[in-house]
This record gives structure tokens, sequence and C-alpha cells, in this order.
């Protein structure tokens, strides 16, 4: 990945005609004028080298449905919602509730300059509201959220894995992690998961409920509160350097974007080399499907857009939403007129495999996520990601990366760049991470057919950094 920002290329005219969404009645559409040519019924080509692994729930039962395939959950079920939060509402939302209260509509504003300037919800640091309403007004408009539980960190101080308690009871986590030029945030949107993935923490106890914008939220403001307190260290000399060979979470398509995101962040400074002083870039890349959350999560993305005191006056383009391939809600997503950054968790490009790795791939095939993720970047102009887990003899043989580059270019060149992430090792399991020399190869194969590749940095390994690790010890 080039450290200059790279010019769009045109539209190429051989780009396939983009199909139309799902149809109602629920049926997947095919996508015949838009698939490789070697991606029809005939069986994949086998790599003699090495065998072929196919998924399977380790440690767990995966929930079945009626027809046998693992079931998926989009749906929350009927809980308990979580109090109504400032970061729920608009500025004038804010301003309209504190009169219904008969209160003056400027406390409103005043409390949001707290919460989203000083990343606070103590009364007792509000000394410019009156000392005989300041503790209603914190009990209305800032009821707690978060509860930190466990804090992680690693040796080198420079990654905090964060486990908090919601209001009932539900576990969450959020990943901090400081690079040369951001700070970037790994959060959560969802108390578990329905998509039922064989090899994610997080999906095996399945969906407990959606988390609201504002605990959503909450996540970045306790965050960027530590990181006031100095509870997050520098990245030392030797991972900066490293940085030059791998994308790091936050800066999925381009350093250039990134970089210029991060320089949004308070106290940036390119010439101190400081870097940002709060979380500059958000990944929604920890616990739960963002898609399946999609008005709470877009709601809660407005909050750390808009400018203070309404949100957290964040960058658009620091903010990455990752999904294993929603259809319907990638298309909306396209239309929302924000210039945040969109992942494609692919993970495997021919349907055999990606059935059982990726059980929505049951509802919409790889080659319509593909077409979707294409569409994203017709109607935005922002180069999407691919995030591809590299699983030791399952997903990384070499004829796997030649049929990904084929779909890929096949929709044309310029639009899409290729992460690699090495899965967290676990000894024992047939989910690990492939061998080095394989992912050096499956990356080479990419770039060779003239897809931009980077292999994604991974930290967090000796603090269970893979989401739903720590939750899941925690219960």
């Amino acid at each position: 990945m080039s450290s200059s920002k790279n010019s769009r290329p045109a539209p190429s005219s051989s780009v396939p005609k983009q199909g139309s969404a799902r149809s109602a009645a629920g049926a997947p559409r095919t996508t015949a004028a838009s698939a490789p040519k070697n991606a029809g019924a005939a069986a994949p080509p086998v790599d003699a080298s090495r065998p072929q692994i196919r998924p399977k729930a380790e440690g767990w039962q995966q929930p079945m449905d009626a027809e046998g395939r693992p079931k998926l959950q989009f749906a929350q079920p009927k809980v308990k919602q979580p109090p109504k939060h400032l970061a729920d509402m608009t500025l004038d939302e804010r301003i309209t509730r504190a009169k219904e209260l008969g209160i003056s509509g400027f406390r409103a504003k005043q409390l949001s300059v707290h919460y989203f300037r000083h990343y606070t919800s103590d009364p007792d640091q509000m000394t410019d509201l009156p000392a005989e309403t300041r503790e209603q007004l914190v009990e209305e408009f800032l009821p707690p959220l978060l509860t930190e539980v466990r804090r992680l960190k690693t040796y080198d101080g420079a990654t905090i894995k964060f486990l908090w308690r919601l209001f009932d009871g539900a576990m969450v986590e959020s990943v901090l992690m400081r690079y040369r030029s951001r700070i970037t945030l790994c959060i959560s949107s969802q108390c578990g998961c329905g998509m039922n993935c064989p090899f994610c923490a997080t999906g095996q106890n399945g969906l407990t409920r959606n988390m609201s914008s504002a605990e959503i939220v909450d996540q970045i403001v306790q965050v960027n509160r530590a990181i006031a307190a100095g509870e997050l260290d520098a990245p030392n000399a030797a991972e900066i350097a490293e940085e030059a060979d791998h994308a790091a979470l936050g800066e999925e398509t381009d350093f250039a974007e990134s970089e210029e995101s991060a320089a949004a962040g308070k106290g940036a400074s390119s010439s101190s080399g400081v870097g940002p002083q709060r979380v500059s870039n958000i990944v929604f890349m920890g616990m739960g499907e963002p898609l399946a959350n999609y008005k709470r999560v877009m709601n809660a993305v407005r909050r750390m857009v808009d400018p203070a005191p309404e949100g957290l006056g964040m960058s658009a383009r620091g903010i990455t939403i990752s999904t294993v391939g929603l259809v319907p809600a990638i298309r909306k997503l396209a239309d929302e007129n924000l210039p945040i950054t969109f992942a494609l968790s692919l993970h495997a490009p021919d349907d055999e495999l990606r059935d059982e790795l990726i059980p929505v791939n049951s509802r919409w095939k790889a080659d319509e996520a593909i077409d979707a993720a294409y569409h994203y970047y017709k109607t935005t102009g922002r180069r999407v990601s691919i995030e591809y887990a590299l699983i030791k003899d399952m997903n990384d043989h070499q004829w796997r990366a030649e049929l990904l580059a084929e779909k890929l270019n096949a929709r044309g060149r310029g639009w899409v760049h290729v992460n690699p992430i090495p899965l967290n090792p676990t000894p024992g399991s047939i989910w690990t991470s492939s061998e080095p020399e394989v992912m050096r190869a499956f990356v080479n194969r990419l770039e060779s057919l003239g897809v931009p590749t980077t292999l994604r940095d991974t930290r967090g390994k000796e603090i269970d950094g893979a989401c739903g690790q720590l939750a899941a010890a925690e219960e």
C-alpha cells in the first residue's frame, strides 16, 4: 500500500452490469453476467501439494435451522432496551427534551460539551451547571451505559482491550491501538452476533440484542477519557518501522487518507510526530454484525462525525464499517452520502467454501456481495476493502488467490484493495493462521494479477485480541 494518495482510474467499460437487489420473496439473485468463467458449476481445482480442510465448529454446537443449514438471526429478541442517552439524540432533540423538563435548552448544550469534548459524565466536574439541578441533568441525559469490567494491555503498551458490562449484564469488547500517526478503536455494535460463523467466538452464543447508538458511541468517549489520562503508551521504534509492511486496522484503503483523518484528531501535530491525542479512526470489527443493527449504527456514525458539541467531530473517512455480506444493507449504506470506508469480510471467493465459512452466503452469494461492494465504490467513489482471514489449509490455496483476483478484476481496476489477515493462532485447532510462506505466496499472487494487496497487521495476541474471546472467558 502506497503512502501517497492514488487517483481513481476511470471505470472500465468492461465492468459487468449491476444486478438488482435480492427479491422480496427472499430468493438469492444469480450474477452470471459478473461471475468469472471458471466460477460456474465445475468443481474447483485441487492443490495437490496441500490438503483442503473443511470448516467446522470446535468446542460448541453450531445452531442449525429446520433445513439443516447454519441458523441466521437478523432480528434481535424482545428484551429491555438501555435508557435513552444524550448520544442517542441530535442536539436539537436534546434541547427539546430539556425544555419539556422545564430546563433551559442551553443546559443541554452545556451537557453535550462536557460529554463530547471533555469525555465526562461526572456531575462534580460540571461546575458551570447550577449545583441544585446538576444531578438531575446528568441523571436525565447521561445515564450510565458501559461499566468497565476488565482491561488487558499488551507488553509494549500500545494496545489495550476493554471489557464492558452493559446495563443488563451483557458483555461487549473494544480494542484500542496506537499507531505512528493515528489511534484506532475497534468497537462492537451488538451483544453477541446472529451470523453464526463457525470460527468466531462472538457468534457462539448467538445474538442477545442490538446495542443502542449511545452504547456504541460511549465506547469511544470512555476510551478517549483513558487516552486523556495518559493510559495508552506510544508504539516503539520497531513497531513504527513494521508499519511500512502491514495495513493496520483503521487504514483499510489508503495510507494517505488514514493519515489525513488522523490529522483531524484533537492535538494532532504532523510536525511534532505526536499524533492525535484521541481516537482518530474507528473500525466496526468488534462484536456483532454492524449492518444487522443498521439504524442504530448509522445514528452512532452521525454522532461520531457531527461537530462538537453535537457529536465527536471525527472524520468520516476514518470510519470503517465491515460486514459479512448483507447485500441490501450494503446498497443502502452506499446511499447514505457519508464518505466512510466499506470493508467486505469475504474470506473465500468460491461459494462451496464460503457457504460453510460464512453462513450468510446461503442468502447472498459471493458474487452478489462483491457486486454490492462494487456498487458502493461506484456510488461513493470510495475504494473498497476486501477482508480475507488466511486460515491454514482452508482458504489459502493459490487457486483461491487467482479466483479472487479474477472476480475482482472482472469488475474493473482501481476500485478495491485486499487485506489478508493472519488468523490468531489456536494450537491444535483447524482455525489457525496460514504459514508465513503461504501468506507471502498468497499476497504475491494477488499482486502479480494486478490486485492491490497489503497483509494486515495483527495486534493483541497475548491479550486474546480476537473479538469475543475476552467476553466468552468472563461468562
